[in-house]
C-alpha cells in the first residue's frame, strides 16, 4: 500500500517542472497528475477484486505491479499532458491491486475491532511514505530530472513485489474461492449495495477522502505559491503527515478500548468543527500566519487519522465472505465520489487556503448528516 503514497507524494515538488516540460496551458492542469491516479485507483479494484476471490490474492498483486510499471514508463515517455495523465491513470489501475488486495488479505484473517487495529498498523506504514516522499522527490530533482522520480518508483515497486512474494503467504484458502462468473459478480455487487452499513460508511468515506485529496493536489500551490515556501514545502508536508500518523498509531490502541463506532463518530464531529471554526475566523480575509494554518491542518489530519482505517473496517465488516468484491466496490464508490469533489474544490483555490477549509467543512457536514441517517436506519431495523 505504501507504493501508492510514493506514486502520489514524490511527484508533488515536480508538478510545476513537469508542467513546464510538457507545455501545460494552465497551472490547474498540474493537479490532474495527482487526481487522475486516484481515478485509476477507483476503477482498478472492479477488475482485481473479483479475480482475487477466484484465483487467490497473490497472483493478482503481481499483475497489479506489472501494470503499474507499464504506467510508469508511459509517464517517463510522455510528450504532452494527455499522455502523462493517461500514464497516471494506468499507474493508479495497477496500484489499485496491492491497495485493494491488502485490505482483502486483512479481512481474510481478522474481523471486528481487531481488524481495525491491524488496519491502523498497515496505515501507519502507508503514511510513513508521505513523510519522506516529497523530500525524496525534491532531492531527485536537485540531482537528476523529473523522469528519475518514476525510475525510483519502479525500483522500489520491484523490491516490494519481491518482498511480498517471499514473505506473504496466500490468505484465501482454496475451499473459500469463488468461481469467477458474471452471476457471482452481479450477486456480490447486489449484496454490497443493499448493506446499509457498508454503503453508508463508504459514502461518508467518499466525502472525507475527497476533501483530503483536495489538500494533496493543492498543497504545493498553497505552500509554494501562496506562502512562498518552495524550499520548505517538503518538510511542512512531512510534519503534517506526522500528525496523521500519530492519530493512526493511537487508534491501534484506542479502538480495542472504545470501539470503532465511537471513535468514528467523535472524529467526524471534530473534523467538521475544526474546519468550520477556520471558515468563520478567516472568511473573506487573506491567509493567516503560517503557524495558525499549520495548527488547523494538524488538527484536521489528526481527526482524519482516526477515520480512514475505522471507516473502511466498518464498511467491510458485513461483507467479509466476499472481501475481494467488497473491497473493490467500496473502493470504487468512495473514489468516484472523491475525484470530482476534489477537482471542483481544487479549482476554487487561488489566492487563499479558505476554499480548502470550506471543502473540509461542507464534506464533513454532509458526512455527519449521513452518519445520523445511517444510525437511525440501523436502529429502526433492529
Amino acid at each position: 500500500m505504501s507504493v501508492v503514497a510514493l506514486a502520489v507524494d514524490a511527484l508533488l515538488p515536480a508538478l510545476d517542472i513537469i508542467g513546464l516540460s510538457l507545455g501545460t496551458a494552465k497551472p490547474s492542469d498540474h493537479k490532474l497528475l495527482i487526481t487522475m491516479i486516484f481515478l485509476g485507483l477507483g476503477v482498478g479494484p472492479m477488475i482485481f477484486g473479483p479475480i482475487s476471490d477466484s484465483v487467490g490474492r497473490k497472483p493478482v498483486v503481481y499483475i497489479g505491479f506489472i501494470t503499474f510499471f507499464i504506467g510508469s514508463f508511459i509517464c517517463v515517455l510522455a510528450i504532452d499532458i494527455h499522455w502523462m495523465v493517461f500514464g497516471r491513470i494506468i499507474q493508479g489501475i495497477g496500484l489499485s491491486s496491492p491497495r485493494t488486495i491488502s485490505i482483502a488479505i486483512i479481512r481474510d484473517k481478522f474481523s471486528g475491532d481487531y481488524m481495525a487495529r491491524i488496519m491502523s498498523f498497515v496505515t501507519v506504514v502507508f503514511l510513513l511514505i508521505p513523510i519522506i516522499a516529497p523530500a525524496t522527490g525534491k532531492w531527485i530533482l536537485d540531482v537528476y530530472d523529473w523522469q528519475h522520480i518514476f525510475y525510483i518508483q519502479i525500483g522500489i515497486g520491484l523490491l516490494v513485489m519481491l518482498w511480498f512474494w517471499r514473505r506473504q503467504e496466500e490468505s484465501l484458502a482454496t475451499t473459500k474461492r469463488i468461481p469467477l462468473t458474471v452471476a457471482v459478480f452481479k450477486n456480490g455487487f447486489r449484496e454490497v449495495l443493499v448493506q446499509p452499513t457498508t454503503m453508508g460508511y463508504t459514502a461518508i468515506a467518499g466525502f472525507i477522502v475527497g476533501s483530503f485529496l483536495t489538500y494533496l493536489s493543492s498543497a504545493q500551490q498553497i505552500f509554494q505559491d501562496q506562502y512562498e515556501l518552495k524550499e520548505a514545502f517538503p518538510y511542512i508536508f512531512a510534519a503534517l503527515a506526522i500528525a496523521l500518523g500519530l492519530a493512526i498509531l493511537l487508534n491501534a490502541s484506542l479502538v480495542l478500548k472504545y470501539g470503532m463506532n465511537r471513535i468514528v463518530h467523535l472524529s467526524l464531529l471534530g473534523f467538521f468543527i475544526n474546519a468550520s471554526i477556520y471558515v468563520l475566523l478567516f472568511y473573506n480575509s487573506s491567509n493567516p500566519p503560517l503557524y495558525i494554518l499549520l495548527t488547523f491542518l494538524s488538527i484536521q489530519f489528526f481527526c482524519i487519522g482516526f477515520l480512514f482505517g475505522n471507516m473502511r473496517a466498518l464498511a467491510m465488516q458485513p461483507v467479509g465472505h466476499i472481501a475481494g468484491i467488497g473491497a473493490a466496490i467500496t473502493g470504487l464508490f468512495s473514489t468516484l465520489m472523491a475525484v470530482p469533489i476534489s477537482t471542483y474544490i481544487g479549482d476554487q483555490i487561488a489566492d487563499t487556503a479558505l476554499p480548502l477549509f470550506l471543502g473540509f467543512s461542507i464534506c464533513a457536514g454532509i458526512g455527519v448528516i449521513l452518519l445520523l441517517l445511517l444510525l437511525q436506519h440501523l436502529k429502526r431495523i433492529k
